[in-house]
């Protein structure tokens, strides 16, 4: 292939820089400096002249649309874990937080607090390698996500190449995609127009669209980047939040439209009701603010609790409210045994969805505000999401409204119920309750789970009628002929289902923790369990306290998990899935021990000035298996040198040890090559 033209390789990298620079004046800035035909011109005759000469640099504008579609969407690890907020519905709950934070760090002094708008989008990732978009992932459990690259390419905003700013080796960018009002009813429109199904909210939208596996769809709607958050990063290094963010803009990210950095908590909350306040005139759906740490040093020392970080919360807005009748109240039994208390309604619009049920949480809330069968009430959508009771009309009572007692047995199976010592949730203690069977079965195959694709339930409720699986042991004694001869099966569908379950046999600790249903043990727990423990065996008869070492985890959680551990029954049911052929491997833990032991046996040597402090260095090399001494002796194998290095790297070169740099030593931390 001939040598593209000097001439010609300058006009396609100015055309790129230009049209880039454009971009973000008009996706980013909203303050375009030429016409859109003047745009459109230069952009055709880039094309032309990539497709001429076939040379095509990695962040032409020519790139973001026209990828081909794909079959699915690969996996993707986050290198750290994107963790959720905790969440605040008063301004004394945000007090209270300050609070927490200053308890934490044993200072009296005012804590200095970044405040933006919370953006109701897709939480997503973009990962840079030396300035270059290298992946985009969604947040998926917060370990791993999934891999949509080709489709956030597709959005204006998006850098492909930091510019304008120092590019790290490496850094992971967190921000919200989101989809603005006026495209959300277009597009809606659109869908009404053609007999599709409405999007419910403009976050369906926007996810909706991500998670489209041929990306010309998505670049067909107009998504939004805000980019608030940063993961793994080498080679750079921030002090703040605030400079983080400064640095952000600096290199063409966009940025929430408000975020103020203030010192004390009050002046927090007057940056939240001025977020609040403008609210109503975003162009975007925002259900709260975010006030976190501005001090990357203090987000540090206050750590992270299990699924959220300590420096960080959410202040949910006061939710989209309505006015409707309880028609009636029924008891629904989860998984566990719960009793939770429903409120069937009048159907009411909230914030763009129909509402019919909500959630009564528990009896003793029945009781502190007297809701009743054929109350009128206030229902809203706390946090936009999950709708609920706030209050009764006592006004508009009739006196034909009824009260809704627990009940003194278990509305599905029939059996005992009773009430959490010191708790106030009402439990069926029937180890045979159809509820708990259907639930468990369902939640035991589900995709984060055992993952048995055919499983779902209404296949459940059909193999339990049938009396075929009344326990989820009873999916592996299932034979192809019984599904035959059912009404929702057939040759191929049965062969499907049995192949799934066959494929189940061969899962990871993580997967088979989860998939037991342990009460507070979510998809996050059971993979800090099998980072610690490296078979289930060893789990069996643990005490809570071998639980409560383990980082993040609390009381109640240990707890529960040493409960199921030593229980009888649940032993049992363990050892009889293993005799059903369940082989359970654990790549975490692996994983974790790799990581801990790969420098194993390796004495290291630091001298002259690094990025970091020596004892964080020093620090980092005993996690990793390795020591740190102080002096160069025929022990050491590698001397790590900084600038200005002193006689230890002359006794180093006399002694023939291998002398490397902090960047080699960050390779050999990853295990990425052997310096």
């Amino acid at each position: 292939m001939n040598k593209i033209p000097d001439r010609i390789e300058k006009e396609i990298q100015k055309l790129v820089k230009d049209l880039n620079y454009h971009c973000y004046r008009y996706y980013v800035l909203d303050a375009p400096v030429i016409s859109d035909e003047e745009y459109d011109k230069s952009y055709r005759h880039l094309k032309e002249l990539e497709e001429r000469h076939h040379y095509v640099l990695p962040d032409s504008p020519t790139q973001r649309v026209g990828a081909p579609a794909l079959d699915k969407f690969e996996k993707v690890q986050h290198t750290e874990p994107m963790l959720s907020l905790d969440n605040a519905f008063s301004h004394d709950e945000v007090r209270e937080f300050d609070q927490r934070v200053k308890k934490f760090l044993k200072s009296a002094s005012e804590i200095e607090y970044t405040v933006e708008p919370k953006y109701d989008g897709l939480a997503i990732e973009l990962t840079y390698r030396n300035g270059v978009l290298y992946k985009a992932s969604t947040r998926g459990d917060g370990y791993e996500g999934e891999d949509v690259t080709q489709n956030i390419k597709t959005i204006r905003a998006v850098p492909l190449k930091i510019e304008e700013a120092a590019a790290p080796d490496e850094i992971d960018i967190r921000g919200e995609v989101y989809m603005d009002l006026r495209e959300f009813d277009v597009i809606n429109r659109e869908r009404e127009k053609l007999g599709e199904p409405l999007f419910a909210n403009p976050r369906n939208a926007a996810a909706g669209s991500i998670r489209q596996l041929d990306p010309s769809i998505t670049a067909r709607r107009k998504l939004h980047l805000a980019c608030y958050g940063m993961g793994h990063a080498r080679g750079i290094k921030f002090e703040s939040q605030w400079e983080f963010i400064n640095w952000l803009e600096k290199a063409r990210f966009p940025v929430p439209s408000i975020i103020k950095s203030v010192k004390g908590i009050e002046k927090a909350i007057n940056v939240i009701r001025e977020i609040e306040e403008k609210r109503k005139d975003f162009p975007f759906e925002a259900d709260g603010a975010v006030i976190k740490v501005n001090s990357f040093e203090l987000q540090k020392g206050l750590g992270i609790k299990t699924r959220e970080p300590r420096w960080a919360l959410a202040y949910k807005f006061p939710a989209h409210q309505g006015i409707t009748k309880i028609n009636e109240i029924i008891a629904s039994v989860g998984r566990t045994g719960a009793i939770t208390p429903v409120a069937l309604l009048e159907p009411v619009r909230l914030g763009g969805v129909t509402v019919s049920r909500s959630t009564l949480h528990n009896w003793d809330e029945i009781e502190r505000k007297d809701i009743r069968i054929g109350d009128t009430v206030v229902v809203e959508r706390a946090g936009d999401v999950i709708p609920h009771v706030v209050a009764v009309i006592k006004e508009k009572r009739t006196g034909d409204e009824k009260h809704f007692k627990p009940p003194v047995k278990c509305p599905v199976c029939g059996s005992v119920v009773e009430k959490e010592e010191g708790g106030v949730a009402w439990r069926c203690i029937g180890l045979n309750c159809a509820a708990q069977v259907q639930e468990r079965i369902r939640h035991y195959a589900s995709r984060a789970a055992m993952d048995i694709e055919g499983l779902g339930e209404k296949n459940v409720e059909l193999l339990y009628s049938q009396g075929l699986v009344t326990h989820f042991l009873d999916i592996y004694k299932l034979k192809k002929e019984d599904l035959l001869n059912l009404p929702r099966f057939a040759e191929k569908s049965a062969q499907n289902l049995m192949d799934a379950i066959e494929k189940s046999k061969h899962t990871t600790l993580t997967r088979f923790l989860y998939s037991l249903g342990i009460l507070h043990i979510g998809e996050y727990a059971s993979k800090l369990l099998a980072r610690k423990f490296n078979s289930l065996d060893e789990l069996y008869h643990i005490t809570p306290e071998k639980i409560t070492g383990i980082k993040q985890m609390g009381e109640k959680t240990a707890a529960s998990i040493a409960r199921f551990f030593n229980d009888p029954e649940n032993l049992q049911t363990l050892k009889a899935l293993k005799a059903l052929g369940i082989e359970i491997t654990n790549p975490d833990f692996k994983k974790e021990l790799e990581e801990k032991r790969r420098l194993e046996g390796l004495t290291f040597v630091i001298t002259g000035t690094l990025p970091h402090p020596r004892n964080e260095i020093e620090a980092l090399i005993e996690n990793m298996g390795g020591h740190a001494s102080g002096s160069v002796s025929k022990k050491t194998d590698y001397l790590v040198t900084g600038e200005n290095a002193g006689s230890k790297l002359q006794k180093a070169k006399s002694l023939g040890i291998k002398i490397i740099s902090y960047e080699e030593l960050l390779a050999l931390l990853e295990g990425k090559e052997n310096a």
